[in-house]
Order: C-alpha cells, then structure tokens, then sequence
C-alpha cells in the first residue's frame, strides 16, 4: 500500500531502512550534469572579475553563468557553475568608496547577491584563480526551503550600494545597511519587518501591518544635500493585501537607523489597474515608475508624506488581430497537459472593482488617460548615468519601447519613443555598455540587440534548450559521435534541437584522402606582426610542401624555399619576412618570393635561401623563435642556439650563438613569443614569492622551454651577459595507484604560459598531462635554500663563434653555478591528468603568451589556460593525429585537423555557448523517435498554428531538418503518445490521442471522463519514376531498403560533402499510411512495446495489452485490461515485467500471464508519487523520476516471486533530488572506461565497467539540462562517498550557497535512504591543484563509526578522470 512522503518519512526510524541493509536491491549510482539547464531567470551586470572588467551573470536557478558579450554581440561563457541548491533572486551591489577592506583581490570589485532556498542572503565573489564565484559572507535569514512567509524571495539595492532589503513572498521583509570593515564584516545592522511577533508597524494614522504578497519593492533615494534629509532608506513596497478589495497597496517604509524602528510614512490603496512594479529613476532623488496593467506612471515622492503622479501614458500595443500571440507564447501548463497543475498566479488578478479613493493620489479619477491592452513584462536602465536617464521596457506583446526621463525646470518630462523592436515577450531585459541589450524569453533563444540608428538590430542569440518534453539517444555503432535529439521549446517556438558533447565545430573544408604518411603541421605568417598566417607547411616522411593560406589551398613550396624532398621537424618566422626550415641534417633559412609574398615584396625571382649544419650531428628537434632558433642534436646529445645577421639586403646568415652538451637526450623545444611585459613578469612573481626567475636580475632576452628523457622539464634563459642560464627545473616522477612508477613519462610536447603568473605546461608521451608552477614562498622547501640543482644542460661549449671542426665539446659539471642567486628554481608538480594513451601535443590557438591550446591525444581537447590547475573539454571532432591554427580573413579561428588521411578545416563556433543545432517545427513537439534503418525522426507536434488541425506526426530528415511527410490528426484532437511496435518483420508506429477539451484528471487523480483514439501508422518510402509519377518503395516501417550514401554532416548544411552521413535522395519521399484507429475510452496517455509481439497502451485508469492478430497491421485486438486507481501516466516494460506509472500509487509492478490473458499485480511503491517517467533496468528494479524533482531506484530483489502480494512494497535502493523534473529519461550504454586501462592493467574496473555499463540512465528536464546516472560497483561508491563527504565541507568545494549539501540531495525522500552521489560536487577534485586535493582527503569524514580507510589522491582522480573522459 502506498503512503505520502511525510508519513514514510516519520515511521522510517521505526523499522529497518535501506540504508542498514546490504542486499541484492542495493544500486549504486553517481548522478553528473552533462548539460546544465539553459534557462534564464535572472540577468545582471557588473565588474565581477576586476574594477575594469564588464561582466554579466546569468542566474538559471540551479546554476550560475558569467559570461561576456564581445564586440560583435556575441555571448561567450567565461564560467558556469552549480550551486547545489535554488537561486530565489540575483542582485548586483556596486562597489562602495565606503568598504573597507584589506583583501586587494576583493578591492574595486562588485559584489553578487544572491537568495536562495538555502534559507540565507549570500554575499558573493569572483575569484579569478579558482576561476569561479566564491562567498564572503552569509546572513541567515529562515530555515533552508524558503516558505511563503520566510525572507528570502525578493532583493532590492539602494542605487548607492549601501543597503539591501529582502522580501518573502507574503507578510515580512528585512533590511541591512552594508559597510564592509577591515575585519571582514558586511552586515552593519539590520532590521526584520515588522520587527515583533505582533506584525505591528507604526503609521501616522496609527498602526497597520504587511498582511499579503509583496509584488515589488524599490528604495527611493533622498537628495542629502536638501537642508531637513535625513540620512535614513526609504523603502517602497507594491503589496496585495490579504482579503482587501484593492487590487494595489502602496506602502513607504523609512529605517530609523538611529532608533533601530521602521515607521510607516505613507500607504495608499486603490482599486484601479493592477500594478506589478515600482521602480525608481537613477539619480533622481525620489523619482520612480509604476508599472501597472495598461499604464505606466511616473510617480513623485520627494515628499514622502505626500506623494503625487506626474506622468501618466496608456500601453496599448497589441493590435485585435494578434491577441492570440500573446496566449501563445505565455507559460503554459506543460508539466502536464492534463490538467494536474493550476497558474496559482491567477488566483490574484481576480478581484473586482470597488468605489475610489478621495486620496489626491488616486490616479485612475485625476487622468483623462484610459488603461491599455498591455503590460510591461521585464525592463532595464541605461548603464551610462547621464541627467536624462533612459529605460527601455517589454511589453507583453513583444514590443520593445524606451522611456527617456529629462528633469526641466518645470518639472520632469518624459519621452516614449516608437517601437524599437517586436519579438517575443522578454522575461528579463539587461541594457549593456556599447548600446547592446540582453533579451531573455520564456522557452525560447533570447536575443542579443544592439542600438543602431535609433533602433534595435539583431546580432546574435541566447540559446536556449528548454523544456526538454522528449528526447531519443541515437547510438550506432557507425556514428563517431553519438547525439541527441531534443523536444525543446513550445508553440510557435518550439524546435528540434541536436545536442552533441563537446566544444561546437562548425566543418568548413574536408579534402580527400591523400595525405598519408603526414609527421606535422604548421601555419606560417609571413611578418611576426601579421594578424593572419600566410602559409601552411605539411610535413611528411620524406617530404615537405608549402601552401598558401587564402579561399584556397595552393602549393608554393617553389617560391619559398623549402627543400621539398626532406621532413621538416619544424619552421617558423625568425624575422619579417625571413622563414626557417628545421630538418634532420640541417637549418635552412628562406626568403620567400613570387606567389608566396605581396605584391610590395622581394623584388626577385627565386626564394633566397642559406644553410647552416652541425658538424657530424643528425638533427632531431628543433624549434623557431623570434631572432632565435634552437636545435638539439642526439647520439651525442647537444643544444645550439642560433642566430641571424643580415649581410646585405635580402641576403642574411646564420650563426652560432651557443653550444652546450646535454646530460639528457631532449624529447621537446618550445620557444614562446617574445611579450614586452615578460621580464616584468617575471620580476614582480621573483619580488612576491621569493624565488629566482632570472639569472642576478640581468635582462632576459629570450626563453624557451625544453623537455628531457631524464625525464624533466626546464626553463632556459639566454642573456647576452651570462649565455644560457637554467631558470627552473621539473622533475617528473608518477606512480599510479598500486604504488609502481608510470612507464613512459617522457614529455612530447611543453609549453610556458603566464596568465597572471607564469606556469608550465607538459604533455607525455603516455597520455597523460600536467601543469607545473614556480613554488610560492609559503610552499618553497628550506632546502631549496642551498640544495644545488642537476640540470640538463651542463657545460657551455663555444660562444658567439661559429662551430668549426677544431672545437671539441668539454663536459663540465653543474655545481659550477655556484652562486645561491643562480640556482635553477625546482618546479612545483600542481596536476596531473591523464587524457588518452597517445602522446600529448599541445598546440596554441595564437601567438600569445596566454593562448588557449588544443592538447591533442586520442581526440582533441581544449585546454583553457586561464583556469586554475587543469581545466580541458572535448572538442566535438573525430580523433586526429595533427592540428594546427589557421588564421585567415575568410577564417579568422580556423583550426586545421588531419585525420584519416584528409585536412579538416574547421572552425570554433563562438555564438553557441551549448553545442547544439536547431530544427524550427513551428509547434510544440511532444514526442520524438529515430527510425534507423531510414535515418529519419518522427515527430509529435502540438499547438499548430495551422487552420486544418493543431497536431499531427511528421518526419523529420535527421541532416536538413527538413519535414518530409505529416499526418493531420482530426480537429480539436491532440497527440499524446507514440512509439514503434514489431509486427512480424516489420514495425509500425503506434500512437495515442485525446479527442476531449479540458481536463483529463480530477484533482483527487482519478480519470475524467474524455474520449481518445489509437492509431497505427506506416512509414512507406516512395521515389520519383523518370515519368514523374511516384512508386513505392517499401511498405510498413522497417522494410527500408539501402539509400544513396552522401557526405554530409549535421554541423553542416545536406549538401555538404565534408562529412559522413545519410539522407535521402532528392527524388525520394517518405508517406505515413494509415492502418488502423479506433475510438477508446480516455484519452490514451502512454504506449509501450512488449515482449516483441505485443504492446500496452492506457486510457484513464486503464491499461491493456494489445496484439496484431496474424502480424496484421490493420487489425488489433485487446488481449487483457489492468486497472490502477488513479490516472495512468506512464507505461514501461522489460521482457515480462510491466511497470506501471500513476499519477498518485507511484509504480506498480505487474506480470502478464499468456496462457490465462491475465494481468497481475506483484509489487507497489512504498511511497505516493506523482510519476513523471520510469525506466526498467531490469525484471526487479525500475528508475523512476517524479514531479517534484526526484529519482529514485525501487527494486523488488529481495522478494520471492512465489510469495508475492498486492500489498508487498518495492525497496527504494537509493534517491537524488535534483531540483528539476526530468520528464524524459533513457536508458543507454555508457562505459567510463579510459582506453589505457586496457594497457596500464594497473585497475581491474575495468571489466566490472563494462557489465555496468549497459545500466547508464540519462534524464533531461523542464530546465533543459541532461543528466546522466552511472551505475558503479560497490568499491567505487564507497571511495567517492567518503571523498565527496570531505568535498561538502572544505572550503574550496562547499555549495557557494550555503546549502546542507546533505538536505538539499535528501528532498522528497524517505530518511535512511542511501543517496546517488553528486558528480557535479565530485567533478570539483579535479579543478583543483594536487595539494588541495591532499588538503580536502586529509579532513574528518563523520561517515560511519569505523575509522575510515585512508584514500589515496591518484585513486580518486584516476575513477574520475575515467568518468570525465567518457562524458566528454
């Protein structure tokens, strides 16, 4: 029998829980976000990351989004992060010259405030080491989920930032005045209203007090220069009295700050239109707006006790022939459809006129002014403060309008301008600097406009993925990359979207494939200052040719001078106009001519060309800086370091700079571009953290960076003092898990990055990654003090001279750098990751010093510097042996992949923020299906704005997005369900409708009385003859024979012949036959396939299964019926298990008997639960999501089938609250097995994965984020059980909110249910640097009363990197 959470909650303590119990019904999972939720609720702007920065953040309920928006009006997110709880409302409060504070990385910076159902008002920062928004303060304000009477709903900022005031949606509010000390408080005082138990508040006509829902409040500012001001806030309040028959009560509350009491200087009511904001005008000193339903007024109340309206206008905008846009694109009720859910909203615009006031302000009988249509939905203030400010506002027809305020003499006047722009109605308006404005719309893109010539233009949008109604994983075993199709949006904005992992590519160039054998790519400018690369260089094993970058990619290797019949180890530009070829016997040193160059270049008509070799040596690496080239020879092993001279015009020399042996065999060179800042830099880190970064302080003229087999990594200056001068060594020593050393450790590739503070990074030839820092002063060793280094490099063989035969190499050692000054720094170890089990390339996206990189391994990933220790996402692209950057006019962030024989020429989409295509449909899609063996998508659409029908089934090219066929249900029906069923060889689509309006349920969740159909369709293909009629092709779904292969790509248009892909011919279309409908009793609410011979399909409170008797499509009969006693929602089942999902008893277990056509009912859910979806993952154990926000895994394991009953309850094996409805889920195959767990055999997860694997589930919600569940084995839950209850509590990782991390995953559960662990919580051990992963393992977990096993930090990192790498 069922029972509610509340009583399941209070007798839990009384018997046995999940928890204590170790048995077969035990699951263990881990819950990671792939995609968070891409709804806008909140937008503000600000100086975030530093007092010149200009910062916007997007508040998405359960996570945080700073972004930028870049010249072009472009959104590139800088950082997104969880906040493991429910943001209630953002605000920005602005730096105040008043803050004191002794923190310089806080100094000048705006701060975020944030309410949230954590209970408490959080104070915020951004740290921009960690990368991410970190708290200052807390205040406390109710206990954790936030009632309706509980502060902790609404924010307002006084304009001077130094008070804030926050509401409850009924009955109080509080306010603070903010002073930031030096001892690190921000709260002064405060004051809770009304301040006693009584609800009291004092008025000049006695006493009255805030009894009902708070619309809006603003502080109104005072001009203090005004001889009588007092420096107290003034708070006005929009509230709807309880019980009153006014529709609007406007209250101005002053804080007495010196008395500590809050009086009530005016308060007026009215029954005229209803008004929604009040809100003040910048610098006015006592100006504000009133937003009301069909008017706008501006109001005056620079006396206080007697407020007056100065400015009345009428919003009408909505013309008769467009009022139904408007109940289009309002929120509907698509939770569900059926009517469960109300707007409770509504309830509060119902209440009816009554006589005016006598009260001089009642503006509704001192106006000739009638109230309009419309109403303002969202607004935003002009960021420049000027003395006429300008507000720009959205109407709820989508009209965008702006409001221009000039104080005169005469008092103030206002301006409304045209209508600048007509969209969809705006949810939030943000005004930016530069004349761009962010506008936000309710389940749909929001749009980036931008003012030009006195109208808004569109540059870009704000995508947006939600609500996800459906979705369908679409895994072939030919597919490189696997995808998802997405039911997103509603009505006339409602889309098919395509979601891909990874960083968005947009393919804009594929060759054939004739590059074999390809050993590196380079891009080439042809002047160090160019902005674009002029030449391409492929490298093979016995050759080298030169392209020119452009619209196309020709061949000039003539006519720069390359020798063509050698493999280049690598080239460059060593001064403008003067390139150099690296390769085995020699360097060569080119000035290009002819085509190669500008018409204004070289006046001659073959390259210039010269050589310099060493003697007897074989060259095997090398690299290019400015003036500078180093080559390192092997066997023996020797670093030179070259320079040029120029002889005569067009004609220079190389020379012979340096020559040193090398104790180690070097394996990398990388020389960074030459920044004038970077003696600067490094400087200032020496000064801070007390440690040598140049040699006695002379000036450093170039550095480079090498790798060695010893194995290690080295900083090397040159300076024309003291030649080559060891900077900093990094030793590298790894040992995995079980405690032996990690093979191949020797660096491929390695990189110096300053991003603040210099740092290093290096990628092995084992896959693996790392990131080494110069040690601060509070992490420096003493012994470091008089330890002297070994270095690679040893001994200086010549200097400034060319080498000749006569000169024979010396070794000498390293202790004769005997000055303390001149001791190699000895780098500090800060990360590492392993990304795949190929060598690690690392290739800049520019010549900055500060560049992002692209760190190829098994695939390409980007690696974002700026971040703290390593932080690398996948870029959506196949595996690749090479990458290079191509900058061009045409492609300004190409970048150049080589794989599988072909060059890839790409390009990094920066408009999307989510790697996801849209398909327009024009309607609300319900439901969506991939038909394999055609490629194509059906499709359910609802809400057409179509006169013949409002729903239908169309199918959908899965590369165009292109409709090819629909079937029109009849009018006034609506689909509800569909899914494909096996008949015989064949499948055919079988869907549910509802024929009834109005509702299908009661609110007691028994079924209404309503009508529905059931219907068979099948998919035939028919192709044009040559005489133009049409032939079929093939009959039911399933029968599809073999189609024209084309390369195409769904990053790309169907007539691309870049990448692989399927689509149909031009002469072929696809029919949806009709085969068979009847009228059922209820509207039919959820079908599903059963046992490959049957199918279920419920009406109401029913459930029936279903045959084609002699496979006949065109005949189906009801076998045997099922009853629940409430509405039927869902319907799942797993070979002979039925689960059936219900709108209250939550999931019931039933098994169908052939032999006797009966149902019977074996099992039910512990627990009353209004089922969203629910999937079996096997006969015993079912993952099932309510509307509430939870998951919950039941599984009836423990019992015996043989003694079964209808009352016997399902166990709940584990729960997560996640805060959002998944109303999709799916089960897929998922295995987060990195590939060098099959070469390293140093875990044995490996094999476990893989039987795990097939028991993935992936969520998508209302929200529009994707979750997936990763089951995992025992070992590994108790690891990152242990690791994520240290996570919670340090510092670094603790929800930002304030939020239990505990109760707020434990909602809508049962006590002593174990929990799914938290990835979003886990997946912050990688961001962080290997001591703060020691320093988070090393705190108490209160986890049991047994000591708990101590955990080693590469054991966590390596299960996690496996869980990153797979989702990535």
């Amino acid at each position: 029998m069922a029972v509610s959470e509340e009583q399941s909650a209070s007798s839990s303590s009384s018997r046995p829980n999940a928890s204590t119990l170790r048995s077969p019904s035990d699951a263990f999972y881990l819950a990671k976000t792939v995609l968070r939720g891409s709804v806008v609720l909140q937008a503000v702007s600000g100086h975030f990351r530093s007092p010149s920065s200009y910062d916007v953040v997007f508040g998405k309920e359960s996570s945080i989004e700073l972004v930028i928006i870049d010249q072009d009006g472009i959104v590139q997110s800088i950082s997104e992060q969880p906040v493991f709880g429910t943001i209630k409302d953002l605000a920005v409060l602005p730096w105040n010259n008043k803050f004191h504070v002794q923190n310089p990385k806080i100094l000048g910076k705006d701060i975020l405030l944030v309410v949230s159902d954590s209970g408490k008002l959080s104070f915020l920062t951004f740290c921009n080491e960690m990368h991410r928004f970190f708290p200052l303060s807390y205040v406390q304000l109710s206990d954790p989920g936030n009632s309706r009477h509980q502060v902790g709903r609404m924010l307002a900022v006084d304009s001077s930032g130094c008070y804030v005031a926050v509401s409850a949606y009924e009955d109080q509010l509080a306010i603070f005045s903010v002073s930031m000390s030096e001892s690190g408080d921000i709260i002064e005082k405060k004051i809770f209203v009304p301040p006693g138990k009584d609800g009291h508040l004092e008025s000049a006509k006695g006493f009255t007090n805030i009894s009902g829902t708070i619309w809006s409040m603003s502080f109104i500012s005072r001009d203090y220069n005004q001889p009588g001001q007092e420096r107290n806030p003034l708070l006005a309040i929009l509230l709807n009295r309880r019980g009153s028959f006014y529709r609007n009560e406007l209250m101005l509350l002053e804080w007495d700050i010196a008395e500590q009491a809050i009086h009530v200087v005016y308060q007026f009511a009215e029954a005229g239109p209803l008004a929604y904001h009040i809100v003040e005008v910048p610098q006015s000193h006592g100006f504000a707006f009133l937003f009301r339903a069909g008017d706008i007024v501006l109001m005056d109340f620079r006396n206080v006790q007697s407020p007056s309206c100065v400015y009345r206008t009428s919003l009408n905008f909505t013309p008769v022939e467009e009022t139904k846009f408007k109940n289009i694109i309002r929120i509907p009720d698509i939770m569900d459809e059926e009517g469960i859910y109300s707007v409770a909203a509504s309830a509060l615009l119902e209440l009816g006129d009554i006589n005016k006031s006598d009260d001089p302000m009642n503006i509704d009988d001192y106006s000739n002014v009638l109230p309009g249509s419309n109403f303002v939905c969202s607004w935003s203030w002009e960021p420049i403060m000027t003395n006429a400010p300008r507000i720009i506002f959205s109407a709820d027809s989508g009209d965008l309008y702006a409001i221009e305020v000039l104080f005169e003499l005469d008092g103030p006047r206002v301006s409304l301008s045209d209508c600048l722009y007509k969209g969809l109605p705006c949810n939030a308006l943000l005004w930016l600097d530069g004349g761009f404005l962010a506008a936000i719309v309710d389940m749909a893109d929001g749009t980036i406009l931008k003012f030009e010539e006195g109208f808004l233009q569109y540059k870009s949008s704000i995508q947006n993925i939600a609500p996800i109604l459906d979705m369908c994983i679409v895994d072939h075993p030919d597919e490189k990359h696997d995808q998802m199709f997405a039911c997103s949006g509603i009505a006339s904005e409602g889309s098919l979207r395509i979601i891909r992992s990874g960083i968005s590519v947009e393919k804009l160039l594929k060759t054939a494939p004739i590059y074999q054998g390809v050993t590196g790519t380079w891009t080439v400018k042809l002047k160090v200052s160019d902005p674009y690369h002029s030449f391409l260089v492929l490298s093979f094993v016995e050759e080298t040719r030169v392209l020119s970058v452009g619209v196309s990619f020709s061949d000039v290797t003539d006519s720069v001078g390359f020798r063509p019949d050698v493999c280049t180890l690598a080239c460059g530009v060593v001064a403008d106009g003067v390139l150099v070829q690296i390769y085995q016997s020699g360097v060569r040193l080119c000035l290009p001519v002819g085509a190669a160059v500008p018409p204004d270049g070289i006046p001659l008509s073959s390259p210039v060309c010269t050589s310099w070799s060493p003697e007897n040596m074989t060259i095997s690496l090398g690299a290019v800086g400015q003036s500078i080239i180093v080559v390192a020879t092997s066997s023996p092993s020797f670093l030179f370091i070259l320079g040029i001279r120029t002889l005569s015009a067009y004609h220079y020399n190389i020379y012979q700079m340096q020559c040193v042996r090398l104790q180690n065999e070097l394996s990398c060179i990388s020389i960074p571009q030459k920044h004038p800042d970077l003696n600067k830099v490094l400087m200032d880190f020496s000064v801070n953290n007390l440690v040598t970064t140049s040699p006695s302080g002379d000036h450093v003229d170039n550095i480079f960076v090498i790798g060695t087999h010893k194995p290690s990594v080295e900083v090397v200056s040159i300076t024309h003092e003291k030649g080559l001068h060891v900077l900093a060594t990094g030793a590298i020593s790894l040992t995995n898990t079980m405690g032996t050393s990690v093979s191949g450790c020797v660096p491929q590739d390695v990189r110096l990055v300053i991003v603040d503070h210099p740092y290093v990074l290096s990628g092995l030839r084992n896959g693996m990654l790392l990131r080494f820092e110069w040690p601060s002063a509070s992490t420096r060793p003493p012994a470091q003090q008089t330890f002297v280094g070994t270095s690679t490099i040893n001994s200086q063989v010549s200097s400034n001279s060319v080498s000749s035969k006569s000169e024979i190499p010396m070794s000498m050692s390293s202790t004769s750098y005997s000055t303390e000054g001149d001791l190699p720094v000895d780098l500090q170890l800060i990360a590492v990751r392993r990304i795949g089990i190929t060598p690690v390339f690392l290739v800049s996206l520019s010549d900055s010093i500060d560049a992002d990189m692209i760190a190829l391994s098994d695939r390409p990933w980007l690696l974002q510097t700026a971040r703290h220790s390593l932080s690398y996402t996948s870029i959506s692209f196949q595996p690749s042996t090479h990458v290079t950057p191509v900058c061009s006019i045409e492609c300004p962030r190409g970048i150049l992949f080589v794989a599988e024989n072909s060059l890839h020429l790409v390009e990094m989409v920066p408009s999307k923020r989510l790697n996801v295509q849209k398909f327009h449909l024009g309607g609300t899609p319900r439901k969506v299906l991939y038909h394999n063996e055609s490629r194509l998508l059906l499709v359910m659409r609802t809400e057409l704005d179509n006169d013949s029908c409002s729903s239908d089934v169309c199918c959908v090219d899965s590369l165009s997005g292109s409709v090819l066929a629909s079937f029109k249900f009849e009018p006034g029906e609506t689909g509800k369900c569909m899914e494909f069923v096996k008949v015989g060889n064949e499948n055919v689509l079988v869907i549910g409708t509802s024929s009834s309006a109005g509702p299908a349920i009661m609110p007691s969740g028994e079924a209404e009385s309503t009508k529905g159909r059931l219907v068979v369709l099948c998919l035939e293909h028919l192709q044009n003859s040559d005489t133009g009629s049409m032939t079929q092709r093939s009959s039911p779904i399933g029968s599809h024979a073999a189609e024209q292969l084309s390369c195409s790509s769904i990053c790309s248009s169907p007539d691309d012949n870049s990448s692989d892909g399927v689509k149909l011919e031009e002469t072929e279309t696809c029919h949806l036959r009709l085969a068979y409908s009847a009228v059922w009793p209820g509207l039919v609410t959820a079908v599903c396939p059963y046992l490959d011979r049957y199918f279920l399909a419920s009406a109401g409170n029913s459930f029936y299964v279903c045959g084609f008797p002699n496979d006949n499509s065109q005949r189906v009969r009801r076998l045997a019926v099922g009853r629940t006693r409430f509405t039927i929602m869902t319907l799942t089942a797993h070979f002979t298990r039925i689960a059936v999902g219900d709108c209250r008893d939550g999931v019931l277990f039933y098994s169908y008997h052939e032999d006797s056509r009966k149902l019977e009912q074996i099992y039910c859910d512990p627990v009353q639960r209004l089922v969203a979806d629910c999937v079996l993952m096997d006969d015993d154990t079912a993952f099932v999501s309510d509307r509430k926000g939870s998951v919950v895994v039941l599984s009836s394991a423990n019992h015996l089938e043989d003694n079964v009953s209808p009352e016997r309850n399902l166990t709940l094996s584990c729960s997560y609250y996640m805060g959002e409805i998944a109303m999709s889920m799916r089960k897929g195959s998922f295995s987060y097995k990195l590939p060098a767990d099959d070469v390293l055999r140093d875990c044995d997860a490996g094999s476990t994965n893989n039987n795990l694997s097939r028991n993935c589930v992936m969520a998508s919600t209302l929200l529009g984020s994707i979750i997936i569940f990763i089951p995992m084995t025992r070992e590994e839950y108790e690891l990152l059980k242990d690791v994520q209850a240290r996570l919670v509590i340090d510092p670094l990782t603790t929800p930002i909110l304030g939020n239990d991390h505990n109760e707020f995953r434990s909602r809508e559960s049962r006590g002593g249910v174990p929990k799914i662990l938290d990835g979003d919580i886990l997946a912050q051990f990688l961001e962080l640097t290997s001591m703060q992963q020691e320093g988070v393992l090393a705190l108490p977990a209160n986890l049991s009363q047994k000591p708990p096993t101590p955990v080693m930090v590469n054991q966590v990192v390596r299960l996690l990197e496996r869980v990153h790498y797979a989702l990535n």
